[in-house]
Protein backbone atom coordinates (compact mmCIF):
# COMPACT_ATOMS: atom_id res chain seq x y z
CA UNK A 1 0.00 0.00 0.00
CA UNK A 2 2.49 2.33 0.71
CA UNK A 3 4.44 1.81 -2.84
CA UNK A 4 1.20 2.55 -4.39
CA UNK A 5 0.38 5.66 -2.10
CA UNK A 6 4.02 7.01 -2.98
CA UNK A 7 3.51 6.21 -6.90
CA UNK A 8 0.22 8.49 -6.70
CA UNK A 9 1.60 11.11 -4.76
CA UNK A 10 4.68 11.29 -7.22
CA UNK A 11 2.51 11.14 -10.42
CA UNK A 12 -0.13 14.49 -9.15
CA UNK A 13 2.92 16.39 -7.96
CA UNK A 14 4.50 16.05 -11.28
CA UNK A 15 1.42 17.02 -13.16
CA UNK A 16 0.65 19.67 -10.86
CA UNK A 17 4.10 21.01 -11.24
CA UNK A 18 3.82 20.87 -14.83
CA UNK A 19 0.50 23.18 -14.81
CA UNK A 20 1.95 25.92 -12.54
CA UNK A 21 5.43 25.90 -14.56
CA UNK A 22 3.25 26.48 -17.96
CA UNK A 23 1.23 29.29 -16.53
CA UNK A 24 3.10 32.09 -18.20
CA UNK A 25 2.16 30.55 -22.00
CA UNK A 26 -1.18 31.06 -21.56
CA UNK A 27 -2.22 34.78 -20.33
CA UNK A 28 -3.60 34.94 -24.29
CA UNK A 29 -6.44 33.48 -26.51
CA UNK A 30 -4.07 31.57 -28.83
CA UNK A 31 -1.52 30.54 -25.77
CA UNK A 32 -4.43 29.11 -23.59
CA UNK A 33 -6.14 27.18 -26.39
CA UNK A 34 -3.59 26.27 -28.92
CA UNK A 35 -0.31 26.32 -26.96
CA UNK A 36 0.68 29.41 -29.22
CA UNK A 37 0.62 26.82 -31.89
CA UNK A 38 4.23 25.82 -31.39
CA UNK A 39 4.24 22.55 -29.98
CA UNK A 40 6.61 20.25 -31.19
CA UNK A 41 6.03 17.10 -32.54
CA UNK A 42 6.64 14.43 -30.13
CA UNK A 43 4.46 16.76 -27.49
CA UNK A 44 1.97 17.09 -29.88
CA UNK A 45 1.76 13.27 -30.66
CA UNK A 46 1.51 12.36 -27.61
CA UNK A 47 -1.27 14.59 -26.85
CA UNK A 48 -3.04 13.07 -29.82
CA UNK A 49 -2.65 9.75 -28.68
CA UNK A 50 -3.52 9.77 -24.89
CA UNK A 51 -6.60 12.15 -25.79
CA UNK A 52 -7.32 9.19 -27.67
CA UNK A 53 -7.18 6.30 -25.61
CA UNK A 54 -8.82 6.72 -21.53
CA UNK A 55 -10.16 4.13 -18.97
CA UNK A 56 -13.20 4.19 -21.71
CA UNK A 57 -10.93 2.36 -23.83
CA UNK A 58 -8.13 0.28 -21.38
CA UNK A 59 -11.55 -0.91 -18.86
CA UNK A 60 -14.84 -1.13 -21.01
CA UNK A 61 -14.00 -1.35 -25.00
CA UNK A 62 -10.95 -3.76 -24.26
CA UNK A 63 -12.72 -5.55 -22.09
CA UNK A 64 -16.48 -5.91 -23.66
CA UNK A 65 -14.78 -6.67 -27.04
CA UNK A 66 -12.34 -8.71 -25.98
CA UNK A 67 -14.83 -10.86 -24.30
CA UNK A 68 -17.29 -11.00 -27.31
CA UNK A 69 -14.53 -11.42 -30.42
CA UNK A 70 -11.49 -12.56 -28.27
CA UNK A 71 -8.23 -12.53 -30.07
CA UNK A 72 -9.99 -10.89 -33.15
CA UNK A 73 -10.46 -7.73 -31.05
CA UNK A 74 -6.82 -6.49 -31.88
CA UNK A 75 -8.42 -5.27 -35.12
CA UNK A 76 -9.51 -2.36 -33.22
CA UNK A 77 -6.21 -1.56 -32.17
CA UNK A 78 -4.79 -2.18 -35.46
CA UNK A 79 -7.55 -0.10 -37.00
CA UNK A 80 -6.70 2.63 -34.29
CA UNK A 81 -3.63 3.26 -35.23
CA UNK A 82 -3.52 2.84 -39.35
CA UNK A 83 -6.96 4.59 -39.46
CA UNK A 84 -7.34 6.60 -36.59
CA UNK A 85 -3.70 7.74 -36.21
CA UNK A 86 -2.19 7.41 -39.56
CA UNK A 87 -4.36 8.19 -41.75
CA UNK A 88 -5.67 10.96 -39.71
CA UNK A 89 -2.19 12.48 -39.55
CA UNK A 90 -1.63 12.24 -43.39
CA UNK A 91 -5.14 13.50 -44.45
CA UNK A 92 -5.90 15.89 -41.87
CA UNK A 93 -2.35 17.10 -40.31
CA UNK A 94 -1.10 19.55 -42.83
CA UNK A 95 -3.96 20.57 -44.16
CA UNK A 96 -5.34 21.51 -41.28
CA UNK A 97 -3.18 23.33 -39.76
CA UNK A 98 -2.66 25.97 -42.99
CA UNK A 99 -6.34 26.37 -43.23
CA UNK A 100 -6.92 27.16 -39.67
CA UNK A 101 -4.52 29.68 -39.20
CA UNK A 102 -4.87 31.51 -42.96
CA UNK A 103 -8.88 31.55 -41.07
CA UNK A 104 -7.76 32.37 -37.84
CA UNK A 105 -10.13 29.45 -36.31
CA UNK A 106 -9.00 28.49 -33.10
CA UNK A 107 -11.97 25.88 -32.40
CA UNK A 108 -13.76 23.78 -35.22
CA UNK A 109 -17.39 25.79 -35.18
CA UNK A 110 -15.05 28.60 -36.26
CA UNK A 111 -13.71 26.78 -39.03
CA UNK A 112 -17.05 26.18 -39.72
CA UNK A 113 -17.93 29.67 -39.63
CA UNK A 114 -15.20 30.88 -41.89
CA UNK A 115 -14.84 28.68 -44.43
CA UNK A 116 -18.45 28.56 -45.12
CA UNK A 117 -19.35 32.27 -44.22
CA UNK A 118 -22.29 31.45 -41.64
CA UNK A 119 -22.63 32.05 -38.05
CA UNK A 120 -25.55 30.01 -37.91
CA UNK A 121 -23.39 26.57 -38.54
CA UNK A 122 -20.76 28.02 -35.63
CA UNK A 123 -23.58 28.23 -33.20
CA UNK A 124 -25.14 24.72 -34.25
CA UNK A 125 -21.21 23.20 -33.90
CA UNK A 126 -21.29 24.49 -30.72
CA UNK A 127 -24.03 23.43 -29.22
CA UNK A 128 -23.73 19.92 -30.53
CA UNK A 129 -19.93 19.80 -29.13
CA UNK A 130 -21.88 20.96 -25.78
CA UNK A 131 -24.17 18.60 -25.67
CA UNK A 132 -22.28 15.96 -26.63
CA UNK A 133 -18.85 16.56 -24.73
CA UNK A 134 -20.08 16.87 -21.25
CA UNK A 135 -21.51 13.27 -21.34
CA UNK A 136 -18.31 11.84 -23.02
CA UNK A 137 -16.35 13.22 -20.24
CA UNK A 138 -18.63 12.05 -17.20
CA UNK A 139 -17.93 8.45 -18.68
CA UNK A 140 -13.93 9.31 -18.12
CA UNK A 141 -14.50 8.09 -14.69
CA UNK A 142 -16.04 5.11 -15.01
CA UNK A 143 -13.47 2.52 -15.11
CA UNK A 144 -11.43 3.92 -12.47
CA UNK A 145 -13.95 2.63 -9.71
CA UNK A 146 -13.19 -1.07 -9.96
CA UNK A 147 -9.83 -0.47 -10.11
CA UNK A 148 -9.36 2.04 -6.95
CA UNK A 149 -11.64 -0.98 -5.48
CA UNK A 150 -9.30 -3.65 -6.22
CA UNK A 151 -6.21 -1.61 -5.57
CA UNK A 152 -7.24 0.80 -2.40
CA UNK A 153 -10.66 -0.50 -1.47
CA UNK A 154 -11.66 3.91 -1.76
CA UNK A 155 -14.77 4.75 -1.97
CA UNK A 156 -15.74 5.92 -6.04
CA UNK A 157 -16.72 9.33 -5.29
CA UNK A 158 -13.32 10.32 -3.49
CA UNK A 159 -11.53 8.98 -6.75
CA UNK A 160 -13.73 10.92 -9.02
CA UNK A 161 -13.26 14.06 -7.03
CA UNK A 162 -9.69 14.17 -6.43
CA UNK A 163 -9.22 13.26 -10.49
CA UNK A 164 -11.27 15.79 -11.28
CA UNK A 165 -9.33 18.56 -8.99
CA UNK A 166 -6.29 17.96 -9.87
CA UNK A 167 -7.06 17.67 -13.45
CA UNK A 168 -8.46 21.09 -13.78
CA UNK A 169 -6.31 22.88 -11.62
CA UNK A 170 -3.07 22.25 -13.98
CA UNK A 171 -5.50 22.64 -17.13
CA UNK A 172 -6.67 26.01 -15.63
CA UNK A 173 -3.15 26.97 -14.86
CA UNK A 174 -0.85 25.93 -17.56
CA UNK A 175 -4.09 25.54 -20.41
CA UNK A 176 -3.33 23.49 -23.81
CA UNK A 177 0.34 23.59 -23.15
CA UNK A 178 0.14 22.27 -19.57
CA UNK A 179 -1.83 19.58 -21.01
CA UNK A 180 0.41 18.48 -23.95
CA UNK A 181 3.19 18.27 -21.82
CA UNK A 182 1.37 16.17 -19.23
CA UNK A 183 -0.11 14.17 -22.14
CA UNK A 184 3.42 13.31 -23.07
CA UNK A 185 4.76 12.02 -19.51
CA UNK A 186 1.33 9.98 -19.23
CA UNK A 187 1.73 9.18 -22.72
CA UNK A 188 5.28 7.62 -21.82
CA UNK A 189 3.29 5.86 -18.19
CA UNK A 190 0.72 4.37 -20.82
CA UNK A 191 3.45 2.87 -22.83
CA UNK A 192 5.61 1.09 -19.96
CA UNK A 193 2.25 0.22 -18.37
CA UNK A 194 0.32 -1.67 -21.11
CA UNK A 195 3.75 -3.79 -22.51
CA UNK A 196 4.14 -4.59 -18.31
CA UNK A 197 0.73 -5.24 -18.02
CA UNK A 198 0.57 -7.82 -21.19
CA UNK A 199 3.79 -9.37 -20.35
CA UNK A 200 2.58 -10.28 -16.79
CA UNK A 201 -0.89 -11.09 -17.38
CA UNK A 202 0.35 -14.23 -20.49
CA UNK A 203 3.01 -15.19 -17.87
CA UNK A 204 0.48 -16.24 -15.52
CA UNK A 205 -1.33 -17.95 -18.21
CA UNK A 206 1.70 -20.03 -19.36
CA UNK A 207 2.99 -18.32 -22.02
CA UNK A 208 1.55 -16.15 -24.93
CA UNK A 209 0.68 -19.73 -26.90
CA UNK A 210 -0.16 -21.31 -24.31
CA UNK A 211 -2.39 -18.89 -23.90
CA UNK A 212 -3.69 -18.36 -26.97
CA UNK A 213 -4.17 -22.47 -27.00
CA UNK A 214 -6.05 -21.98 -24.16
CA UNK A 215 -8.62 -19.30 -25.65
CA UNK A 216 -8.59 -21.38 -28.55
CA UNK A 217 -10.22 -24.05 -26.72
CA UNK A 218 -12.96 -21.91 -24.74
CA UNK A 219 -16.76 -22.43 -26.37
CA UNK A 220 -19.68 -20.32 -25.88
CA UNK A 221 -23.11 -21.50 -27.93
CA UNK A 222 -24.87 -18.84 -27.22
CA UNK A 223 -22.34 -17.03 -29.33
CA UNK A 224 -20.86 -19.12 -31.75
CA UNK A 225 -20.32 -22.95 -32.32
CA UNK A 226 -17.90 -22.75 -34.33
CA UNK A 227 -14.68 -24.52 -32.48
CA UNK A 228 -11.56 -22.31 -31.57
CA UNK A 229 -13.95 -19.03 -32.83
CA UNK A 230 -12.44 -16.97 -29.77
CA UNK A 231 -8.53 -17.58 -30.99
CA UNK A 232 -9.72 -17.33 -34.38
CA UNK A 233 -8.41 -14.39 -36.96
CA UNK A 234 -11.61 -12.92 -37.36
CA UNK A 235 -13.30 -13.47 -34.37
CA UNK A 236 -17.02 -14.89 -33.88
CA UNK A 237 -18.61 -11.80 -35.26
CA UNK A 238 -16.72 -9.89 -38.01
CA UNK A 239 -19.68 -7.86 -39.12
CA UNK A 240 -20.08 -6.31 -35.69
CA UNK A 241 -16.48 -6.26 -35.54
CA UNK A 242 -15.84 -4.19 -38.34
CA UNK A 243 -18.15 -1.63 -36.98
CA UNK A 244 -16.25 -1.37 -33.81
CA UNK A 245 -13.17 -0.74 -36.14
CA UNK A 246 -15.39 2.18 -38.20
CA UNK A 247 -16.68 3.83 -34.94
CA UNK A 248 -13.32 4.00 -32.69
CA UNK A 249 -11.21 4.75 -35.72
CA UNK A 250 -12.74 6.72 -38.18
CA UNK A 251 -14.28 8.81 -35.27
CA UNK A 252 -11.17 10.55 -34.81
CA UNK A 253 -11.24 12.32 -37.65
CA UNK A 254 -14.57 14.51 -36.82
CA UNK A 255 -13.76 14.93 -32.72
CA UNK A 256 -13.22 18.40 -31.87
CA UNK A 257 -10.71 17.43 -29.29
CA UNK A 258 -8.64 15.74 -31.73
CA UNK A 259 -9.02 17.66 -34.92
CA UNK A 260 -7.48 20.65 -32.55
CA UNK A 261 -4.41 19.06 -31.38
CA UNK A 262 -3.81 19.66 -35.28
CA UNK A 263 -3.96 23.11 -34.86
CA UNK A 264 -1.28 23.50 -32.42
CA UNK A 265 1.55 21.73 -34.58
CA UNK A 266 4.44 23.96 -35.13
CA UNK A 267 6.52 22.82 -38.40
CA UNK A 268 6.19 20.90 -41.74
CA UNK A 269 8.58 18.53 -39.84
CA UNK A 270 6.77 18.17 -36.60
CA UNK A 271 4.01 16.49 -38.71
CA UNK A 272 5.90 14.00 -40.23
CA UNK A 273 7.53 12.76 -37.29
CA UNK A 274 4.19 13.18 -35.38
CA UNK A 275 2.64 10.93 -37.64
CA UNK A 276 5.09 8.63 -37.11
CA UNK A 277 5.15 9.10 -33.36
CA UNK A 278 1.52 8.89 -32.64
CA UNK A 279 0.54 5.94 -35.12
CA UNK A 280 3.27 4.03 -32.91
CA UNK A 281 1.90 4.74 -29.65
CA UNK A 282 -1.31 3.80 -30.64
CA UNK A 283 0.06 0.56 -31.77
CA UNK A 284 1.23 -0.15 -28.47
CA UNK A 285 -1.57 0.93 -26.43
CA UNK A 286 -5.23 0.18 -28.24
CA UNK A 287 -3.40 -2.87 -29.97
CA UNK A 288 -2.24 -4.10 -26.83
CA UNK A 289 -5.77 -3.01 -24.86
CA UNK A 290 -7.74 -5.26 -27.17
CA UNK A 291 -5.26 -7.86 -27.50
CA UNK A 292 -5.14 -8.18 -23.75
CA UNK A 293 -8.87 -8.08 -23.20
CA UNK A 294 -8.86 -11.08 -26.19
CA UNK A 295 -7.73 -13.25 -23.66
CA UNK A 296 -10.66 -12.48 -21.04
CA UNK A 297 -12.52 -15.92 -21.20
CA UNK A 298 -9.69 -17.16 -20.08
CA UNK A 299 -10.69 -15.98 -16.53
CA UNK A 300 -14.47 -16.79 -16.81
CA UNK A 301 -14.22 -18.71 -13.81
CA UNK A 302 -13.87 -15.46 -12.04
CA UNK A 303 -15.88 -13.09 -14.19
CA UNK A 304 -19.53 -12.62 -13.88
CA UNK A 305 -20.54 -11.09 -16.76
CA UNK A 306 -24.27 -11.21 -16.01
CA UNK A 307 -23.84 -9.83 -12.30
CA UNK A 308 -20.92 -7.42 -12.98
CA UNK A 309 -20.62 -6.41 -16.43
CA UNK A 310 -18.00 -6.28 -19.07
CA UNK A 311 -16.36 -3.44 -17.05
CA UNK A 312 -15.35 -6.26 -14.80
CA UNK A 313 -13.24 -8.07 -17.26
CA UNK A 314 -10.10 -6.23 -16.86
CA UNK A 315 -10.13 -5.66 -13.10
CA UNK A 316 -10.19 -9.72 -12.83
CA UNK A 317 -7.74 -10.46 -14.93
CA UNK A 318 -5.51 -8.13 -12.93
CA UNK A 319 -6.60 -8.50 -9.64
CA UNK A 320 -3.91 -11.21 -9.27
CA UNK A 321 -1.03 -9.30 -10.53
CA UNK A 322 1.92 -8.15 -8.14
CA UNK A 323 1.19 -4.79 -5.97
CA UNK A 324 4.01 -2.89 -8.24
CA UNK A 325 2.07 -3.67 -10.50
CA UNK A 326 -0.97 -3.22 -9.99
CA UNK A 327 0.24 0.38 -8.74
CA UNK A 328 1.26 1.08 -12.01
CA UNK A 329 -2.22 -0.18 -13.45
CA UNK A 330 -3.65 2.36 -11.37
CA UNK A 331 -1.74 5.15 -12.75
CA UNK A 332 -1.88 4.15 -16.50
CA UNK A 333 -5.75 4.42 -16.12
CA UNK A 334 -5.29 7.56 -14.40
CA UNK A 335 -2.91 8.73 -17.11
CA UNK A 336 -5.22 8.25 -19.60
CA UNK A 337 -8.45 8.90 -18.26
CA UNK A 338 -6.81 12.64 -16.81
CA UNK A 339 -5.42 13.07 -20.30
CA UNK A 340 -8.25 12.14 -22.17
CA UNK A 341 -10.60 14.31 -19.25
CA UNK A 342 -7.76 17.89 -19.66
CA UNK A 343 -8.68 17.54 -23.38
CA UNK A 344 -12.32 17.91 -23.38
CA UNK A 345 -12.95 20.00 -20.47
CA UNK A 346 -10.72 22.81 -22.60
CA UNK A 347 -12.29 21.82 -25.85
CA UNK A 348 -15.69 22.60 -23.86
CA UNK A 349 -14.45 25.76 -22.27
CA UNK A 350 -12.72 27.06 -25.29
CA UNK A 351 -15.97 26.30 -27.71
CA UNK A 352 -18.69 27.67 -25.53
CA UNK A 353 -16.45 31.32 -24.74
CA UNK A 354 -15.00 31.79 -28.28
CA UNK A 355 -18.38 30.39 -30.16
CA UNK A 356 -21.34 31.26 -28.33
CA UNK A 357 -20.41 33.95 -25.48
CA UNK A 358 -18.28 36.37 -27.47
CA UNK A 359 -20.01 38.70 -29.53
CA UNK A 360 -23.73 36.88 -28.94
CA UNK A 361 -23.85 37.47 -25.19
CA UNK A 362 -20.92 39.66 -23.88
CA UNK A 363 -19.95 42.15 -26.43
CA UNK A 364 -16.43 43.71 -27.25
CA UNK A 365 -14.71 40.72 -24.81
CA UNK A 366 -10.86 41.21 -24.78
CA UNK A 367 -8.31 38.67 -24.64
CA UNK A 368 -7.60 39.06 -20.86
CA UNK A 369 -11.51 38.40 -20.32
CA UNK A 370 -11.53 35.46 -22.60
CA UNK A 371 -9.10 33.46 -20.95
CA UNK A 372 -10.96 34.29 -17.53
CA UNK A 373 -13.86 33.18 -18.65
CA UNK A 374 -12.29 29.81 -19.94
CA UNK A 375 -10.93 29.13 -16.72
CA UNK A 376 -14.28 30.03 -15.15
CA UNK A 377 -15.88 27.46 -16.99
CA UNK A 378 -12.88 24.55 -16.93
CA UNK A 379 -14.23 24.68 -13.55
CA UNK A 380 -17.99 24.34 -14.19
CA UNK A 381 -17.67 21.79 -16.70
CA UNK A 382 -15.22 19.39 -14.59
CA UNK A 383 -18.10 19.66 -11.77
CA UNK A 384 -20.82 18.40 -13.84
CA UNK A 385 -18.95 15.94 -14.99
CA UNK A 386 -18.26 14.90 -11.78
CA UNK A 387 -21.87 15.09 -10.60
CA UNK A 388 -22.99 13.04 -13.12
CA UNK A 389 -20.47 10.45 -12.96
CA UNK A 390 -21.44 10.15 -9.19
CA UNK A 391 -25.38 10.18 -9.86
CA UNK A 392 -25.00 7.53 -12.52
CA UNK A 393 -23.14 5.28 -10.36
CA UNK A 394 -25.16 5.82 -7.07
CA UNK A 395 -28.40 5.53 -8.60
CA UNK A 396 -27.33 3.68 -12.14
CA UNK A 397 -29.04 6.41 -14.19
CA UNK A 398 -29.66 4.64 -17.92
CA UNK A 399 -30.62 7.55 -19.83
CA UNK A 400 -27.07 9.13 -19.07
CA UNK A 401 -25.05 5.96 -20.09
CA UNK A 402 -27.08 5.64 -23.17
CA UNK A 403 -26.44 9.44 -23.88
CA UNK A 404 -22.30 8.74 -23.51
CA UNK A 405 -22.91 5.50 -26.00
CA UNK A 406 -24.01 7.75 -28.71
CA UNK A 407 -21.99 10.53 -28.16
CA UNK A 408 -18.85 9.81 -30.22
CA UNK A 409 -20.89 8.57 -33.12
CA UNK A 410 -23.13 11.69 -33.00
CA UNK A 411 -20.08 14.29 -32.55
CA UNK A 412 -18.11 12.39 -35.40
CA UNK A 413 -20.81 11.75 -37.64
CA UNK A 414 -21.75 15.69 -37.61
CA UNK A 415 -19.01 16.72 -37.56
CA UNK A 416 -16.60 14.69 -40.20
CA UNK A 417 -17.73 14.86 -43.45
CA UNK A 418 -17.85 18.77 -43.61
CA UNK A 419 -14.41 19.19 -42.06
CA UNK A 420 -12.76 16.90 -44.21
CA UNK A 421 -14.88 18.12 -47.55
CA UNK A 422 -14.15 21.80 -46.51
CA UNK A 423 -10.40 21.39 -46.25
CA UNK A 424 -10.36 19.30 -49.81
CA UNK A 425 -12.88 20.38 -52.02
CA UNK A 426 -13.94 24.04 -53.23
CA UNK A 427 -17.69 22.54 -54.22
CA UNK A 428 -18.69 21.63 -50.29
CA UNK A 429 -21.98 23.66 -49.20
CA UNK A 430 -22.92 25.23 -46.30
CA UNK A 431 -26.47 22.96 -46.63
CA UNK A 432 -24.63 19.62 -46.90
CA UNK A 433 -23.13 20.97 -43.72
CA UNK A 434 -26.26 21.65 -42.27
CA UNK A 435 -27.88 18.12 -43.51
CA UNK A 436 -24.70 15.90 -41.85
CA UNK A 437 -24.99 17.71 -38.37
CA UNK A 438 -28.77 17.25 -38.70
CA UNK A 439 -28.57 13.55 -39.42
CA UNK A 440 -26.21 12.48 -37.62
CA UNK A 441 -27.77 14.01 -34.54
CA UNK A 442 -31.54 12.74 -34.98
CA UNK A 443 -30.27 9.51 -36.05
CA UNK A 444 -28.17 8.93 -32.50
CA UNK A 445 -30.83 10.48 -30.51
CA UNK A 446 -33.45 8.19 -32.07
CA UNK A 447 -30.92 5.24 -31.52
CA UNK A 448 -30.89 6.16 -27.72
CA UNK A 449 -34.77 6.83 -27.37
CA UNK A 450 -36.40 4.14 -30.25
CA UNK A 451 -33.54 1.72 -30.36
CA UNK A 452 -36.03 -1.06 -30.63
CA UNK A 453 -37.67 0.58 -33.76
CA UNK A 454 -34.30 0.73 -35.74
CA UNK A 455 -32.80 -2.70 -38.01
CA UNK A 456 -31.23 -5.23 -35.99
CA UNK A 457 -27.47 -4.53 -37.19
CA UNK A 458 -28.03 -0.64 -36.27
CA UNK A 459 -29.38 -0.83 -32.88
CA UNK A 460 -26.15 -0.89 -31.44
CA UNK A 461 -24.86 2.66 -31.17
CA UNK A 462 -21.29 1.11 -32.29
CA UNK A 463 -22.73 0.12 -35.50
CA UNK A 464 -25.18 3.33 -35.52
CA UNK A 465 -22.12 5.92 -34.78
CA UNK A 466 -20.28 3.93 -37.93
CA UNK A 467 -23.22 4.26 -40.20
CA UNK A 468 -23.25 8.13 -39.63
CA UNK A 469 -19.55 8.51 -40.04
CA UNK A 470 -20.29 6.61 -43.61
CA UNK A 471 -23.92 8.09 -44.69
CA UNK A 472 -21.83 11.90 -44.04
CA UNK A 473 -19.25 11.12 -46.53
CA UNK A 474 -22.18 10.31 -49.15
CA UNK A 475 -24.41 12.86 -48.20
CA UNK A 476 -22.25 15.94 -48.31
CA UNK A 477 -20.86 15.88 -51.66
CA UNK A 478 -24.15 14.42 -52.61
CA UNK A 479 -26.20 17.40 -51.65
CA UNK A 480 -23.43 19.79 -52.05
CA UNK A 481 -23.62 18.58 -56.20
CA UNK A 482 -28.02 19.75 -55.72
CA UNK A 483 -27.68 22.65 -54.19
CA UNK A 484 -26.83 26.41 -54.83
CA UNK A 485 -22.86 26.47 -55.36
CA UNK A 486 -20.90 28.40 -52.47
CA UNK A 487 -20.15 32.18 -52.95
CA UNK A 488 -16.67 32.08 -55.06
CA UNK A 489 -14.74 34.86 -52.98
CA UNK A 490 -15.57 33.08 -49.81
CA UNK A 491 -14.05 29.79 -51.16
CA UNK A 492 -11.03 31.13 -53.21
CA UNK A 493 -9.90 33.17 -50.14
CA UNK A 494 -10.25 30.11 -47.95
CA UNK A 495 -7.90 27.84 -50.51
CA UNK A 496 -5.60 30.67 -51.56
CA UNK A 497 -3.64 29.66 -47.99
CA UNK A 498 -2.88 26.47 -50.15
CA UNK A 499 -1.48 28.58 -53.29
CA UNK A 500 0.96 30.78 -50.84
CA UNK A 501 4.68 30.60 -51.64
CA UNK A 502 6.94 29.80 -49.06
CA UNK A 503 10.88 28.93 -49.11
CA UNK A 504 12.35 25.70 -47.90
CA UNK A 505 15.74 24.56 -47.53
CA UNK A 506 17.07 22.31 -50.88
CA UNK A 507 16.91 19.24 -48.63
CA UNK A 508 13.19 19.88 -48.01
CA UNK A 509 12.26 20.11 -52.03
CA UNK A 510 14.32 20.35 -55.44
CA UNK A 511 14.48 23.38 -57.29
CA UNK A 512 13.33 23.75 -61.13
CA UNK A 513 17.11 23.49 -62.44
Amino acid sequence: MVIKILMLVVFFAVMLAIGFICRKNSTDVNGFVLGGRSVGPWVTAFAYGTSYFSAVVFVGYAGQFGWKYGIAATWAGIGNALLGSLAAWVVLGRRTRIMTQHLDSATMPQFFEARFGSRSLKIAASLITFIFLIPYTASLYNGLSRLFGMAFSIDYSVCVIVMALLTGVYVISGGYMATAINDFVQGIIMLIGICAVIGSVLKGQGGFLAALDGLGRVVDESVSTTPGVFGSFFGPDPINLFGVVILTSLGTWGLPQMVQKFYAIRSEKSIATGTIVSTFFAFVVAGGCYFLGGFGRLFSDKIDIAANGFDSVIPTMLSGLPDFLIAVVVILVLSASMSTLSSLVLTSSSTLTLDLLKDYFIKDMDEKRQVFIMRCLIVVFVAISVVIAIVQYRSNVTFIAQLMGVSWGALAGAFLAPFLYGLYWKGTTRIACWCSFLFSTVVMLANMFVRSSFPTLLQSPINAGAFCMIAGLIIVPVVSLITPKPDRKLVDDAFACYEEKVLVAQREALGDE
